[in-house]
């Protein structure tokens, strides 16, 4: 009868394993048709790109017509889909199986083509040609902090006003914070309403005389500090856009405020991602409370990028002792050392025993060279170094995977209500169709990427 386990042993090894109860299943919410918005959100550089376009093209596989919307200026989406490039317009993606009357769309946010619709669909054509040639709203509508994730939010209202598509899967801009996303139309609300706006806006408000006399008397002093500041050909052309946009600085909160209300409406759902690091997973962290607090649905989180181990029963110690034993020929693997074979009974009553065995010499060496009994020495040594090499790079890999499993302890820890599912780290870039279905599957699979204790 075996020995039972330690069970500190017991529970290091459970540990390492998500509760069933809390992995997030992807199907079921893909499948959903009341699921009409997916939101893949986290810091940059941790997948949300793959992550969309794996999601979306497993729901088109499944039936669903979808469209992603990427905000990744890298054009990965395009080259892993097979389409030389990515605009405005949503192109349909060749090479999905279709069989079950789904389609995939993909398109990439082009931020400054969808400022410039906003523009010509609420502006009359004279007021919107002023609007566009203005070099102030160039410079805005180009790269204004905010801008991005403001028009990404303007694209998905967009989309969903269309109603061409079952379902929308959203690839957020990849900022230094996931948090932008949610905070841009703020951010561009209090910019439409600050106090320099306002103080450019004045003049054309009051209007005739008034506001001549106002614009010299009250004016003058604001404006020479700007215009020393700014330049003055940059305030004129400020002052310009504000005149020009001033009937549609209403319309954007309108919007910003309905694609808001959006978001935080049944059928959307965000999903989280992140890759098992301290500091992603603490944005995550930060992510997952902001929308509790705005009342927006959460989905769950993907976890990226996570590392396992085919051999997780050999410790990352005995890894170690054991490299340490073949890298030293003077230690014994055994659990007593050296003692251990001056006391075993093939030594016994032999001083000789623990001298190293001499080759044998030329004249009576065996007839077959190729027998054990002629095994080069150095070439055991070379084996024994390539063995030790390896057992330490198990190491590395066993300490990588409890320090990833102490992170993921922790978020789970602080927040147990969130279901998770995990995805393997993979040795190189998904390019194709092939590798976004086998990431999908991964993402569908209930099950932690790490082994099961005893498999």
């Amino acid at each position: 009868m075996s020995p039972s386990p330690d069970p500190a042993a017991r529970h290091q090894e459970g540990a390492r394993h998500l509760d069933p109860a809390r992995v997030l299943d992807v199907d079921p919410l893909l499948e959903d048709p009341k699921t009409r918005i997916v939101v893949c959100c986290g810091a940059g550089g941790v997948g949300k790109t793959t992550t969309a376009a794996a999601l979306g093209l497993r729901a088109a596989e499944r039936g669903r017509k979808v469209v992603v919307l990427t905000i990744d200026p890298a054009r990965r989406l395009a080259q892993s889909m097979g389409i030389d490039s990515l605009d405005n317009t949503p192109r349909r993606v060749k090479g999905v199986d279709d069989s079950a009357g789904g389609e995939l769309h993909a398109m990439m946010l082009d931020m400054k083509r969808t400022f410039d619709e906003i523009v010509e669909v609420h502006a009359d054509p004279d007021r919107a040609a002023a609007i566009l040639g203005n070099p102030f709203y160039q410079s805005l509508s180009a790269g204004f902090a905010g801008t991005q994730e403001y028009m990404a939010m303007e694209k998905l209202g967009q989309l969903r006003a269309r109603d061409d598509w079952d379902l929308i899967v959203v690839d957020t801009p990849p900022s230094r914070s996931a948090l932008d996303f949610l905070d841009a139309p703020k951010r561009l609300g209090s910019f439409l309403d600050g106090k320099l706006i306002r103080v450019l806006l004045a003049p054309a408000k009051v209007g005739g005389r008034a506001g001549m006399k106002f614009l010299n008397v009250g004016m003058s002093m604001m404006t020479g500090v700007l215009g020393k500041v700014l330049g003055g050909q940059f305030l004129k052309d400020v002052q310009t856009f504000v005149a020009a946009m001033d009937s549609m600085f209403g319309g954007f909160r309108t919007r910003a405020d309905a694609t808001y209300k959006l978001l935080q409406a049944p059928g959307t759902a965000f999903l989280v991602v992140a890759v098992p690091e301290r500091d992603a997973l603490r944005e995550a962290a930060y992510f997952v409370e902001r929308l509790a607090a705005e009342d927006m649905p959460l989905a769950g989180l993907v976890l990226n990028r996570v590392h396992g181990s085919g051999a997780e029963r050999l410790s990352a110690e005995r890894a170690l002792a054991a490299a340490e034993n073949l890298e030293d020929s003077r230690i014994v693997d055994q659990d007593d050392g050296k003692a251990g074979v001056r006391n075993s009974p093939d030594t016994q009553g032999s001083s000789d025993s623990l001298e190293p065995t001499a080759h044998p010499s030329s004249e009576s060496a065996p007839e077959n060279p190729g027998t054990p009994e002629s095994a080069d020495p150095v070439d055991e040594r070379s084996v024994d170094r390539l063995t030790a090499g390896l057992l330490r790079l198990h190491a590395e890999r066993m300490h990588l995977l409890a320090r990833e499993q102490r992170t993921r302890d922790r978020f789970t820890a602080r927040h147990p209500e969130v279901a998770v599912t995990e995805v393997a780290a993979l040795p190189g870039d998904v390019h194709d169709l092939a590798g976004l279905r086998d990431i999908g599957a991964r993402l569908a699979t209930r099950r932690p990427e790490l082994p099961e204790p005893g498999a």
